[in-house]
Parts: structure tokens; C-alpha cells; sequence
């Protein structure tokens, strides 16, 4: 029996809207395709419980492996401790739980698919499916026609000779030396003698020394008293932040919904998709039609009024960018640290109020005044072209990717 939606791609966007469609749509056969053998691929998303709608955090609660009542972050002239939840959720539970919780007969994995259209899903092998919709959610590894940066990065999974320490997680280490460009260590506390690390450059180059990094990360680690008994699993990848340009959005009339990356559905400039993908999937199994089109051109409106709802967070992007010399884009960091949580808050969460977009660029402007007057004005340093290829975010030795 032909599905009534297939989702072309098992990552975050597609896993989510699947497991939202079989909670709140039982009565429609939901089908997930994903070209490779896991769900999720081998990754590690971590995001504040703010950042999802209280609505929405059924969705998310099964999934999370790990969870904190807090972070730390450390700055060259500032740290601090904050209250605001934290939680990570691992590849490995977010394939298992969508196993449970789909009927049998709904996710195929190991297949590659070759085209997609209005009326269904074309295979690498020929064969053919027909569906009552289609969803687009194999992501993307360039951007064509946005401007901005890369947020690259290199994680090990860390098993350590003794306990570690960490309360919480640290979310910024920034006291690092600065290379390249605003440069931060990321410290996830697993259990009490495993920790994941994490380096972690905005950076206009896509580029990642896996080699440099790492021994970066184990000079951090040694640095901090850790004796690594085992490095678990490793990733590296990179993820855009973007500072202008326009994205290529569709409007829905081709009946192919599309979500997640390709469609620039994430935040301009953290990078981080997953609480727009857990809105996105609300919101599309509420849909009171389900159909090809319905879907397409819901899917094609929330992705324009995204965009344009981005507009401020690639302001600070082309100043982080645009206007900071590479060492000194730390201070940018460290002085919005310095402002009261719950605006702290609602900016990752990318719902700032306009008291909070002031408050953000009142005072003395961490970066030269010409330079911060010119990326207002639309000038500033030459940003990245984001159509270079990323590279793949590859595990190189098992368990864990970040984001």
C-alpha cells in the first residue's frame, strides 16, 4: 500500500516530522527513507530546553540521553555559571526510539534514492513509490547564494583514567588561545569519567585540520588534569553561519515539501537547526490536510518567514565577520555573556525581543567603531562564498557526532 507521506532522508528534520506525524497521525502510513544504515547518522545534537516550545518538548524528551540543570562558559575576562537548562541527545537513542515508535514496515534504510517528485519516490535501483506526499529532507553541503562563514569543528568522546570534575557542561571555553578565528572548547560531561570535547572555530574557510585539532583537543584535555584512557568515537564537520545573500527557497508549487538545511531552516548564526526542525514537525502533523501540495506550501511559507525573521541574527554575523579582527572576535562572546539570561535565552532560541536586539548593540561596540558602522551600513571585512562544498561530517572512530 502506497504511504501517504514519504520522507526522503532519516536525519534530524526528517526523523522528527516522522515521529511527530506517527504520534499525532496514527491513522496515516508515514514511510522514511534513508540512504544510510542508521537513522540520525552518528551525531550528537545538544540545544537549551528553552529553545523548544513547552507544546513541543514531548517530542524531544525521548530522545535526550543526557541532561543538565546548567552551563558554564569561560572567557579570557569573564566566566560564568548559568542556569538555563541543557540537554544532548545521541544518534544512536534517536534511531532506536524512531525504530520503536514507527510502525514495522516504515523506515528502510541502505537506500539510495535517486529522484523525487509530487506523486512519489524514484530509487537508485529503478524502483518506484508512490506516495500521497513528499518531504525533502536529505539536507545539503553547500549554501548557493549566501554570504557569511562556517562554524567547523572536530569532537572525541573521552574516556578518562579518572573522574573529570565537571558538574555541567562548559558550552564556551574561550580562555583558549585564539586561532583562526573565534575559537571555543565545548565540554560535554557524559558520565562521571567520560566527556565529550569539542573544538570549535567560526571561521571563513570550511577547511578542517583533523590532525591539528585533535591534538588541540588533547592538549585541552591535559591541560585541565584529564588522563584520556580512550578516545570512544570521534567527528569533525563544519556548519554555516550566514551574514547575508538569499537562499535558494522554493514556494511549494512543485508539491515537494522541503525541510531541514537545504532550505537554510536553521539559525543564522549558531548554525543549530534542531529547535527549528522540532517546530517545523509540529506544525506540519497538525496540518488539518495532509496532502502533497498542503504540505509543500506550508513547508515553502515557514521556510520564507524564517529567512526574514533572520535578518537581525545575520546583522551580528557580518559584525562577528564583517567588522571583528579573527583574534579579537572572542570580546563580541564575552560582552553578550555578560547580559541577563533570559535574553541570552530567547537569542539562541531566535525569538529576541526588539528590547533585546537594543540591548545586544547598546554600549561600546566590541570591535572598532568604523568596523561596526560599516557592517550596519552594509559593509564590513569580504565575507565567505558558502557555495564551497563542506566537507561530510564523518566519524573516524565510532560513537558520537556533535550537532
Amino acid at each position: 500500500m502506497a504511504p501517504d507521506v514519504a520522507i526522503v532522508g532519516g536525519g534530524l528534520a526528517g526523523g522528527l516530522l516522522a515521529l511527530a506525524l506517527a504520534a499525532r497521525r496514527p491513522d496515516r502510513r508515514v514511510l522514511l527513507i534513508e540512504a544510510g544504515e542508521n537513522l540520525g547518522g552518528n551525531h550528537v545534537w545538544s540545544f537549551f530546553l528553552s529553545d523548544i516550545p513547552v507544546a513541543l518538548r514531548w517530542l524531544v524528551k525521548p530522545l535526550v540521553a543526557a541532561r543538565w540543570d546548567g552551563y558554564d562558559v569561560r572567557f579570557p575576562a569573564h566566566s560564568r555559571r548559568l542556569n538555563s537548562a541543557y540537554r544532548s541527545i545521541t544518534s544512536e537513542r534517536f534511531d532506536a526510539h524512531l525504530r520503536a515508535s514507527l510502525p514495522e514496515g516504515s523506515i528502510l534504510t541502505g537506500v539510495a534514492v535517486a529522484a523525487l517528485d509530487r506523486q512519489g519516490v524514484t530509487l537508485a535501483d529503478g524502483a518506484r513509490i508512490k506516495a500521497g506526499a513528499v518531504v525533502d529532507a536529505r539536507g545539503a553541503q553547500s549554501f548557493p547564494g549566501l554570504l557569511g562563514g562556517w562554524q567547523k569543528f572536530v569532537g572525541q568522546m573521552l574516556q578518562l583514567e579518572a573522574p573529570h570534575g565537571l558538574e555541567r557542561p562548559i558550552v564556551m571555553d574561550a580562555s583558549v588561545a585564539q586561532e583562526e578565528g573565534y575559537r571555543f572548547v565545548y565540554a560535554l560531561p557524559f558520565a562521571a569519567d567520560k566527556v565529550f570535547v569539542e573544538d570549535t572555530y567560526y571561521t571563513t574557510s570550511p577547511h578542517v585540520e583533523r590532525d591539528v585539532l585533535a591534538q588541540r583537543i588533547a592538549y585541552y584535555a591535559q591541560a585541565q588534569g584529564w588522563r584520556v584512557k580512550q578516545v570512544l568515537g570521534e567527528e569533525q564537520g563544519c556548519l554555516p553561519v550566514v551574514a547575508a545573500g538569499r537562499p535558494v527557497l522554493h514556494d511549494g508549487a512543485d508539491g515537494v515539501a522541503r525541510i531541514g538545511s537545504a532550505v537554510a531552516l536553521f539559525h543564522p548564526l549558531t548554525g543549530y537547526s534542531l529547535p527549528t526542525a522540532v517546530r517545523l514537525a509540529g506544525m506540519l502533523a497538525d496540518l488539518p490536510d495532509l496532502s502533497g501540495r498542503a504540505m509543500a506550501k506550508a513547508a515553502a511559507d515557514y521556510a520564507r518567514d524564517h529567512w526574514q525573521a533572520g535578518a537581525y541574527y545575520r546583522l551580528l554575523t557580518r559584525m562577528l565577520f564583517g567588522a571583528a579582527q579573527p583574534e579579537c572576535s572572542y570580546r563580541i562572546f564575552e560582552r553578550f555573556y555578560r547580559l541577563k539570561e533570559g535574553l541570552i535565552e530567547r537569542f539562541y532560541a531566535g525569538h529576541s525581543t526588539g528590547l533585546d536586539r537594543m540591548r545586544i548593540l547598546a554600549g561600546k561596540p566590541p570591535v572598532p567603531l568604523g568596523a561596526a558602522i560599516a557592517c550596519l551600513l552594509g559593509g564590513g571585512h569580504p565575507l565567505a562564498r558558502l557555495d564551497d562544498v563542506m566537507q561530510p561530517q564523518t566519524a573516524q572512530t565510532g560513537e558520537v557526532e556533535q550537532r
